[in-house]
This record gives structure tokens, sequence and C-alpha cells, in this order.
């Protein structure tokens, strides 16, 4: 986006990502910079510039399938306007790159219309984890890397020997960029002039925040999201970046409840809106979808957010039961907290089962596969969930089923390694899903069956939106969504009692 005048009246570059610099070029930013020895202080995440409330917050939200801009409607807690494009991975330049310049110009465009068509009082974001950039005082240092792309494992050997353990981080050891400290690695080793270049690292919702108004962040969720970088349970930094002199880098962590300034007079001009809306820090996009439920229940309670990632959060778990070998992980909330957490590309894998033709089945299409044993076992998106290793398969020629077939067999699939995370996180108390699986009868019905205990579904499209404008509520003041008990009607006990026991035989569990 087109750069503002910087507040202290030095041009702030001359490209449309340019940051805000400061004298000796470290961008402006609220809290501590690096230290001399190049690791970072002890950050504080409580809110310095709290949001107040505002009626229509349009949150940017960057999935790694879509990206979607929402308008939600903060006193009503419904979404009132929203449209979304697909998230396209550019294959020019040195790797695999965000198509920053399509999200930018949607970004625009969609604004523009939101404002016109409902207001916009306050901007949110939220996107997916493992991303972040680097920028200069010409804008990027580097394209933001795709963390599905394997050129991190170039260097997994010498990464390896520099990684923290697993009990200062909870972060396990992921292929490709998965863990986002293995992209700074590898970016440092490969692009050393242009990683020097850079005045600051910032977290993928951050880098966003920047755009918009020039000031340079990191934040928790975001941080605590498998990178390596952050130790949950100190709440800070980890030994990484101060063994890779990175501290320096490392912009400063705000709050996601944070204010980070009003909209760059450039971009509020394009997109029609005052200078003074305000956009806060942000949020990694599955602890957007946490915080609602976070803020008004207590006691032990599972949070399963579905996308193109399915997270279970188990919120009052033991981190002890965290097992690195099973993607298992502590990602941190927005208070800082650390969460025991599950996952599995369960979106992802949903797509490739079904070949993108999803069908709903119905009563007899559901009995006849469960009775013939029509199943899909771990893991068809390999390198991740609780079967890393395993090569996803089929019980059957996949060709020969109808849709509405592979569309259950897919749907049980999903419950089965879902309850499968959640038993692993030894997770109690009632199970809340929240995204595209909330739709899905079938997998809700399953997972109830599994787990035994009640599943209730969240209200609209995605949980992710309404937790990112509840940001703008303040800590503890985001009202909690209501919620509907799932109702077991789709079959019979028998019938799935047996089809469940035959998978967990095969898949190892």
């Amino acid at each position: 986006m087109a750069a503002a005048r910087p507040r202290d009246g030095r041009p702030a570059g001359s490209s449309p990502d340019a940051p805000l610099v400061g004298p000796h070029g470290r961008p402006h930013g609220h809290g501590a910079v690096g230290r001399a020895d190049g690791a970072a202080p002890r950050p504080d995440v409580r809110p310095a510039v709290s949001a107040a409330p505002f009626r229509r917050v349009a949150v940017l939200d960057v999935g790694k399938t879509n990206v979607k801009l929402v308008v939600v409607d903060a006193a009503e807690g419904g979404e009132v306007w929203s449209r979304s494009v697909p998230n396209r991975v550019r294959t020019d330049d040195r790797y695999p790159h965000a198509d920053i310049g399509t999200i930018d110009a949607f970004l625009v465009d969609a604004l523009a219309d939101a404002a016109a068509a409902v207001g916009v009082d306050a901007i949110s974001i939220a996107t997916h984890g493992a991303t972040g950039a680097l920028v200069g005082a010409d804008g990027l240092a580097l394209p933001v890397l795709d963390y599905e792309h394997d050129g991190p494992n170039a260097v997994a050997d010498d990464y390896e020997r520099s990684r923290p353990a697993f009990d200062e981080t909870f972060s396990p050891r992921l292929p490709g960029g998965l863990n986002l400290g293995a992209q700074l690695f590898w970016q440092a080793r490969a692009f050393p002039d242009a990683v020097a270049r850079a005045s600051a690292f910032l977290t993928y919702p951050q880098y966003w925040a920047w755009r918009l108004t020039g000031v340079a962040a990191t934040e928790a969720t975001s941080l605590g999201c498998h990178t390596d970088l952050w130790a949950p349970g100190l709440g800070t930094f980890s030994s990484l970046v101060g063994r890779m002199g990175w501290g320096g880098l490392m912009a400063p962590v705000r709050s996601a409840f944070d204010v980070l300034g009003p909209l760059r007079p450039a971009v509020a001009s394009r997109v029609g809106l005052r200078s003074a809306v305000p956009v806060c820090c942000g949020v990694h996009d599955s602890n957007a979808s946490l915080l609602p439920h976070i803020q008004h229940r207590t006691g032990p309670q599972a949070i399963v957010s579905t996308g193109t990632w399915v997270v279970a959060f188990a919120v009052g778990g033991a981190l002890h039961r965290l097992d690195a070998s099973r993607d298992m992980l502590a990602n941190v909330d927005a208070h800082g907290r650390p969460v025991p957490s599950a996952r599995f590309m369960g979106g992802r894998e949903f797509d490739r089962l079904t070949e993108g033709r999803a069908e709903v089945p119905d009563a007899a299409c559901v009995a006849s596969v469960l009775e013939r044993r029509v199943m899909a076992w771990p893991g068809f998106a390999p390198g991740s969930g609780p079967f890393p290793v395993a090569a996803g398969r089929w019980s059957t020629d996949p060709a020969s089923l109808s849709a509405p077939e592979r569309t259950a067999a897919a749907s049980l699939y999903a419950a089965l390694m879902t309850a499968t995370c959640l038993d692993l996180l030894g997770a109690a108390g009632s199970t809340t899903v929240e995204g595209p699986f909330a739709r899905n009868a079938l997998f809700l019905d399953a997972l109830a069956r599994l787990t035994d205990r009640p599943v209730l579904v969240s209200p609209g499209a995605t949980g992710t939106s309404s937790g990112a404008a509840g940001l703008f509520a303040g800590p503890g003041k985001h009202e909690p969504y209501p919620a509907t008990l799932v109702d077991r009607r789709s079959f019979s006990d028998a019938s799935f009692s047996d089809y469940a026991a035959r998978w967990r035989e095969r898949a190892g569990s």
C-alpha cells in the first residue's frame, strides 16, 4: 500500500509497502529494542494501547486457502458483509511465496466496497501461522516464504543442532518451512545480503498491520505457533533468537489487543475511510477462534478450530502430555498463556479425499459406508498430524465410490483424526467446533460418539472473524459464543463402533 508521511516527517521510502523507520534504520513501534548481544529483551504482552468498542469491525482473514474480508457487527455479534478470493502462491522469484500484491489489491477493493455498503469503524487482522516478513527501508527485503516450500530442508541438519529443545519451546520439528525459525535460518544462509539489509522481522498478521499503519510489531500468538522462536513457559523469545543474533531484528512484541495506530492517510484515501480508523495488532487465526471461548468460560474444555488446518485446543490441559513426534505443541493464546494443542491438515485432506466434489450423503449412504467399512487411513498430508510418517491409503479403490460415499468416508476420517488429537491431549469437558466442519453433520455426530462428551457448534461461517473482531472489545470483554448441542442421530452406534475400532487398528492409534 502507498506509504504515508511518517510521524517524524522523513520520507518512508518509495516502495508500496515501505516502512516507517527511525534514524538508525529501526522501525518505529512501542516496546524495547534488541540488546547488543543479539538477544531480545523480555517483552510485555499486556495491552499498551487498549482498543475501544466499535460497531463495524472489518477483519482481514488471510488463510492458507482463501483470503477474506469480513465485516462483523460487534453489537449483534454477526457477519454483515464478506468477500473472499483464493490465496495463490507465486512461483516466480527466488522461491514460492505469498502473492502480496494480489492480497493487497483485494484488501483495498474489499475495504472500499465494505465501507460503502455497511461502514467500517475499525480494522483487525488474523492470518495463518508459520509465516513472517523481513522488511527494510524499501519494503520487503525478501518475498514472504510459503511455508510448504522445502528449501529449508537443505540446512535441516545444521538447524537441528541450533534449535532449542522441545521442553523450552513446545514446538515440534516440522518439515519444510513449518517452523518459522527454520525459514529464517535458511534465508540467512541462502540470501545473506538480503537478510543483512532487513531492519525488522514481523510476524504475518503484524506485517499486514504494518502495511496499514506503518508501525512494526510481532505478537505472541504467531510467535508461539510452532516457530521455535518463542518460549511459552517464560513468555519471551527462545534461546534460538539470542544464539543466532536475531534479537535486534525482531520487531517489538505487542499484545494482540493493542491498537497499533490509525490508517496511514494514503491508505485511508485509497479506500474511502477516515484516517483515524484504528488498526488492531492482530492475531494468529486459530487463536482468534479460541479467544471468545476462553474469555468467559471456566474449567477444562476443548475447542476445535477447523479450516485448512484442524487445530484442537485443550484448555486447562497439561503440557507434559505433548508429544513432539505427533504434531502436538503449545500454542499461545491472546493473553500470552500456553495452551496444549494438536493438529492435522484436516481441510486439505478432506478436499483430497473428496477430490473437491463433496456431496452430502444421505442416511442410506452413510449406513452403506459403515457396513462395507469404506474408510481412509492416515495420512494425506505427509509430515503433519498425529500420524506424520504414515502414507495415506483407502480401504477400497476410491474411483469406485460415488461423491457422497467419498464425502461420508472423508467426514468420518476427519472425525477420527480429531478424536485422536483430543485423546492424545487428554481433553476434558465439552468440545466446541467452529469453522467449516461445524456445518458437517456427519463429522459432528461421529465426533460426539467418539469422545463421549458433549459437542457444541459455534454459529457463523468462521470463528476467526468474530474472534479477531473481538480484539476491539478488549481483554476479558468478548461475549461468549452461543452454541448448539449436537444431537446424535445419523447412524447406529453398533455399526459405527465396529468401524471406529477397525480404523484405529489399521491407523495404529
